[in-house]
């Protein structure tokens, strides 16, 4: 067992899990059907392709970065009458960084960690106007599970977002799995549940089914973060405002003398 890690960044993002008609709303981080969407068509699948291979991949998130979310209004027409369409209503996560799993055969990560290098299809973040900003793939991690490289991967955060948590030297970061075998076998778990376990993408009857997710806190260490004198780690540069006085040359008038 393997698991292969993705870094989600770009500067909009949309996860769907029950958009429906004219108001099309974004989870608050990537879902398991968008995600293998995007390996879907990594590797050149036709949408009504089959998908056990993939659905059978357990998924995980981790929310380095929780952006903003915005709202936007689109109108269209119908192409053949002219006639326009209602206005719609879309949700976007702005500026969002998430690191994604998948735990699954090795030989298959394998696979897919190439699709994504080179792509049939261009990847995008949920919708097609979403594209990513950075490399998707990051790292194939031989022998580790879905908790292990989520709690190990360095924190993707964007270094201005960094910059702006440089007091603390740690961060805790949600991330959203699905549970282990021993865990879904277990009572009382508190598992939430959502609609995002892909069955079809086929445009005719698109289907997705019910999978639990738990939430976990993951600490890491901050790369950027700085301390005060007389604490661990990289010091504050000092500050001594009398060192920016240049003192008056003595050859130089003083008060009009």
């Amino acid at each position: 067992m393997s698991a292969l890690t993705l870094r989600l960044a770009g500067p909009l993002q949309s996860w769907g899990a029950s958009a429906r008609f004219a108001r099309r709303t974004t989870e608050s981080a990537p879902t398991k059907s968008g995600v293998l969407g995007l390996l879907a068509a990594a590797l050149g699948r036709p949408r009504d392709a089959d998908l056990s291979d993939l659905a059978a991949l357990r998924f995980g998130v981790r929310i380095d970065q929780p952006g903003t979310r915005v709202r936007d209004f689109q109108t269209a027409r119908h192409m053949d009458t002219g006639k326009s369409m209602p206005v719609s209503e879309r949700f976007y996560l702005s500026d969002a960084v998430f690191v994604a799993a998948v735990e699954g055969d090795h030989d298959f990560l394998v696979r897919l960690q190439a699709a994504l290098r080179a792509p049939a299809y261009l990847p995008f973040l949920g919708r097609r106007s979403c594209p990513p900003s950075l490399p998707v793939d990051l790292e194939l991690h031989d022998g580790l599970g879905l908790e292990e490289v989520l709690d190990t991967e360095e924190w993707q955060a964007s270094a201005l977002h960094q910059e702006r948590r440089r007091k603390e030297p740690t961060v805790e970061l949600t991330a959203l799995l699905e549970p282990g075998p021993q865990e879904a076998a277990g009572q009382g778990t508190g598992a939430d549940v959502l609609r995002d376990q892909p069955v079809s993408f086929d445009v005719r009857h698109r289907k997705y089914a019910l999978r639990s997710v738990v939430s976990r806190t993951v600490t890491l260490p901050n790369p950027r973060a700085v301390r005060e004198p007389g604490g661990e780690g990289p010091a504050l540069p000092g500050h001594e405002p009398t060192l920016l006085l240049v003192p008056l040359s003595p050859t130089l008038p003083r008060n009009g003398a």
